[in-house]
């Protein structure tokens, strides 16, 4: 049972990479080739961040089956520890105030993501 639980895990952290990759590729290009500009991004960066987590909370808790709203909890956690350990590393700096109350967000995303992700796949059994 552990082992599934973990699985679930893996494919939540590897959609909630995926997509924030892709969704931050997809915004350099924007900024590269139209008019939007930098303080707009801020805002999408946050939307984009609590979407990726809510669906990566969703994917984890589906694979998982069981407990979805630690199974989310969890992914959340590990994302947030992996953007620390990224920050703190690479760039010697911790969270901000402001970083910090985003990452509680982004964990509460998750575990709300990991909750529907099981409902929705009990409920259609």
């Amino acid at each position: 049972m552990r082992n599934q639980q973990f699985i679930a895990l893996l494919y939540g952290w590897i959609v909630v990479l995926g997509l924030i990759l892709v969704s931050s590729m997809t915004l350099a290009l924007l900024l590269r080739f139209s008019s939007f500009n930098e303080p707009a991004l801020d805002w999408v960066t946050l939307v984009i961040g609590l979407i990726s987590l809510f669906i990566g909370g969703a994917v984890s808790g589906a694979k998982g089956k069981k407990k979805g709203w630690v199974i989310g909890a969890v992914t959340g956690l590990g994302f947030t520890l992996f953007t620390f350990l990224v920050q703190y590393l690479g760039y010697q700096q911790g969270f901000s105030l402001e970083q910090t109350i985003h990452h509680l967000f982004y964990i509460l995303a998750a575990l709300f993501g990991g909750a529907v992700g099981v409902n929705v796949i009990a409920d259609q059994k």
